[in-house]
């Protein structure tokens, strides 16, 4: 949780002097449903994510100097500079990729469940989406037919409170996103989003139901987001001390860091180390990503087409 925070943070930075070319929709404050979702998951099972995807990125394995790279558009990062900010992937660890395409992974995700249900060998495809994605028609149809095929997908909604600049219960008519998802027939719950340990115990019994052919399932996680939609979003449609109450009273890594102190799980010295071990690795990442070379013209061409 602390790698994708220290990430996005720095990101922040870097954006504001231009050296990060394109739109870029940072993750900061949603750090515990990506780790509590990828911690029950392995290399083998998938996860599509959405234009905010760098923290389901690090949460399933990627390399975070490559993706460092891949921001930077250069020619070694994790994509080969081609992908960017909303198109980061890494088939090795099971991220099927960021899609810029609000409600584009969820008919991914289906498709790769349907692949792990023929394949027979217990994995599953988790998709992540914001609330502004349950309103999409193809993520319905996705939902539709993992109902009936009864496929191992997990649909995962992190409902931040704004589809771009719309607070959600504007544009939501129903009672919740998850009472919406139970119209397909599929399990589904509601948890808090900003407890790391509520997360992992949720997704520990939705990914087994899965895992043992019990078909779909799905869960609404009430979160919020640090920054705006995209980095120079003024954010005038959110409330004067919205922003500095959330990360004063719901900031997924305090409530870590309190939780495990009360618990004797971990002392402050301890997360104090991993806290500096993680800024040593962002600001390596920054530096090799700075220093790397970028893609010749004569890259253009490859990786466009796939011989079969």
């Amino acid at each position: 949780m602390k790698t994708i925070r220290e990430f996005e943070e720095r990101l922040h930075k870097e954006i504001a002097t231009g050296a990060i070319a394109g739109f870029t929709h940072l993750y900061a404050g949603q750090e515990s449903i990506a780790v509590g979702v990828c911690e029950n998951l392995t290399n083998d099972d998938y996860i599509t994510s959405t234009h905010r995807g760098h923290g389901h990125c690090i949460a399933k394995g990627c390399d975070v100097i490559g993706m460092m790279k891949e921001l930077y558009g250069r020619a070694d990062g994790l994509c080969k500079g081609k992908g960017g900010s909303m198109h980061v992937a890494d088939m090795d660890v099971g991220m099927l990729g960021a899609n810029g395409i609000v409600g584009g992974g969820p008919p991914l995700a289906t498709g790769a469940a349907l692949a792990a249900k023929l394949d027979g060998k217990g994995e599953v495809a988790v998709s992540f989406g914001g609330d502004g994605s349950c309103n999409q028609g193809p993520v319905f149809e996705a939902m539709n037919i993992a109902a009936i095929l009864k496929l191992p997908s997990i649909y995962v909604y992190e409902n931040n409170r704004y589809s771009e600049h719309t607070h959600s219960s504007y544009v939501i008519a129903s009672e919740s996103i998850a009472s919406r998802v139970e119209g397909f027939g599929i399990h589904t719950v509601k948890a808090n989003g900003f407890d790391f340990f509520e997360v992992h115990e949720v997704m520990k019994e939705l990914i087994a139901k899965a895992r043992e052919g019990n078909g779909p399932c799905a869960v609404e996680f009430e979160t919020t987001r640090f920054y705006g939609h995209f980095e120079g979003d003024p954010q005038n449609y959110r409330a004067p001390t919205e922003l500095e109450d959330d990360r004063e009273n719901n900031d997924c890594l305090k409530i870590f860091r309190s939780k495990v102190s009360e618990a004797g799980l971990l002392a402050d010295e301890d997360l104090d180390n991993i806290d500096n071990e993680v800024l040593a690795l962002i600001d390596d990442a920054v530096e090799q990503a700075q220093n790397s070379p970028a893609p010749t013209p004569d890259d253009v061409t490859t990786d466009v087409y796939v011989s079969y």
